[in-house]
């Protein structure tokens, strides 16, 4: 059995990806209203600042920073993808495991994490987030693409609407190739 290994640092920022189990279903998109709400939820619960966030069909990134003392994103992502699994109908195909232990088919088990190290990092990781719709061909600016964090960005002056207008970003940020 792999032997995971985390890096649980209180107040730190991190770098998610969050996958669905069936990567051909455009579920979070489909109900990004149930997505945004169980974030809300989340977050009212435990606090955490969402520094950048981009939704994609089958997989979503986030950075976030969550609050000093506070090292525990786990509980969040559980709580994310609990909630959002509740407002769905139970559809999908589940092994004897899953049906024993009250499971759904809908996430990927676990996420991938990166811990921030930097501001370099910080702003690698940001303009990944917001090329990400454009890298797997949803839209062919960044500007185009409803689900993203993207837009309070521009609002707040941290970016130009016509950022990245033909970029492309390459890494490795938790995704199979």
């Amino acid at each position: 059995m792999p032997n995971y290994r985390r890096a649980f640092i209180p107040g730190g920022c991190w770098f998610f990806t969050v996958n669905l189990r069936d990567r051909r279903q455009g579920l979070l998109v489909e109900h990004i209203a149930a997505l945004r709400a169980a974030v809300a939820a989340t977050r009212r619960d435990y606090a955490f600042a969402i520094d950048a966030f981009v939704v994609l069909p089958d997989h979503l990134h986030a950075i976030w920073t969550l609050p000093d003392g506070d090292a525990d994103f786990s509980i969040r992502w559980r709580l994310i993808k609990t909630r959002f699994a509740k407002t769905l109908p139970r559809t999908e195909p589940l092994t004897a495991v899953q049906i024993a232990g009250w499971e759904r088919g809908v996430w990927q088990n676990r996420f991938w994490e990166h811990l921030i190290r930097d501001e370099t990092d910080y702003a690698r990781h940001v303009e990944y987030c917001y090329i990400n719709p454009v890298k797997h061909g949803h839209v062919t600016r960044v500007l185009d693409w409803p689900h993203s964090s993207f837009h309070r960005d521009v609002g707040a002056g941290l970016f130009l609407e016509d950022w990245a207008g033909d970029s492309s970003a390459d890494g490795d940020f938790g995704e199979r190739a």
